[in-house]
């Protein structure tokens, strides 16, 4: 496996080691997004128990933390969520730009924001839109699909906050965004790649018709860390 491959069984650190370090908040063996970008945090070693040590210390007592892979948090703290995922690679998707889109930055986060609140792809918090390229498509002036980068590890970008209106599905917006986001990550010399919830049949189709491959199978977990010892 070569180290861009092996990246993306851990991408959240070595985004934040990498690419987002200028995001990151590092204590140790762990590393967070600052809060504002997006939640996930990561572990050096998801094995080490004193990188789950830095977690807690980084995130604070009785915090909660996202966390990504196939992970055993060590006694004390506790899973409040539990999202399957599917990890798919799209080396093989064909990249084409699409010149009606538009590419969105910080005053567009309150039409984004609503958009998210209205399709639901994921958290798209007040600074997510700096971690990548953001485009989107409007209709009438009205932001109606858009799509964008997220997670950063070397040699690659994590296409995400893929979503439609849902006055506006069915015409193929969110497929043309993917793949124009996907032409911004190749003339950068990366590779995209996203992560959906193994659940959601409809995006992982479309997202397979495209020419993105199952990676893995990464759980997305909602955790609390430890409460203070008296």
């Amino acid at each position: 496996m070569s180290p861009e491959d092996a990246a993306l069984d851990n991408p959240v650190w070595a985004a934040l080691t990498g690419p987002h370090a200028a995001f990151a908040e590092v204590s140790g063996l762990a590393a967070r997004y600052q809060g504002d970008t997006t939640p996930f945090a990561a572990l050096a070693d998801p094995e080490d128990p004193l990188a789950w040590a830095d977690l807690a210390a980084l995130a604070g007592p009785g915090m909660p933390v996202w966390v990504t892979g196939l992970l055993k948090p060590p006694p004390g703290w506790d899973t409040v969520a539990t999202i399957p995922g599917v990890q798919l690679d799209g080396r093989a998707v064909r990249a084409v730009a699409a010149p009606d889109a538009v590419v969105l930055g910080p005053a567009d986060v309150q039409e984004m924001t609503e958009l998210v609140e209205l399709a639901k792809p994921g958290p798209f918090l007040a600074r997510t839109v700096e971690l990548g390229t953001y485009l989107g498509i409007r209709h009438e002036g009205r932001l109606v699909a858009m799509a964008g980068e997220r997670m950063r590890p070397a040699g690659w970008s994590e296409i995400s906050a893929v979503c439609t209106h849902p006055d506006h599905r069915g015409q193929g917006l969110a497929g043309r965004l993917i793949r124009a986001v996907a032409a911004a990550v190749r003339e950068r010399g990366d590779s995209p790649f996203l992560h959906a919830a193994a659940d959601n049949t409809p995006a992982i189709a479309l997202y397979e018709s495209m020419g993105f491959t199952l990676r893995r199978r990464p759980d997305f977990l909602g955790l609390r860390t430890p409460d203070k010892k008296p």
